[in-house]
């Protein structure tokens, strides 16, 4: 793998951070807070701790400590569906809304400075690209 690929990698982290940061610290938010939010409006199919753990690969305690903490702050509830003491559905409560539309705005603008300049065209191959990548390393993470 090229030098480039990797200090893209880094980029993206920097630029998505710069891009976020902001947004966590206007709300007095944790980026684990705010990323658990924004997890959870992206992707109403998958509200529970565990999904969120297991898409995104972070660890069971930081998402534990930000649900706790978004509890307490009244912007999450989370509750046990009956006869399952297991899983927990999480769900942004309304107080959540602005913080979560204005992360949202701040994701899509880092999407829009990442792919100005592409075509179409550029488009689909990235996008199909990025797709094998995930999956081989989706694979390589499972043997």
């Amino acid at each position: 793998m090229t030098d480039e690929f990797w200090d893209s990698v880094l980029l993206f982290k920097g630029l998505y951070d710069q891009t976020l940061d902001p947004v966590a610290q206007q709300w007095g938010l944790t980026r684990m807070e705010l990323d658990l939010l924004l997890f959870l409006h992206n992707n109403p199919a998958h509200d529970t701790a565990a999904e969120a753990v297991r898409l995104r690969q972070w660890t069971k305690s930081h998402v534990s400590s930000a649900v706790h903490s978004l509890r307490a702050k009244g912007l999450l509830s989370a509750s046990h569906p009956p006869g399952n003491r297991k899983t927990l559905r999480l769900s942004p409560l309304p107080a959540a809304q602005s913080a979560i539309r204005q992360g949202v705005d701040a994701q899509q603008s880092f999407y829009h400075a990442m792919i100005q300049g592409f075509t179409s065209q550029e488009l689909l191959v990235l996008e199909t690209i990025s797709e094998k990548i995930a999956r081989n390393v989706r694979d390589a993470m499972e043997k």
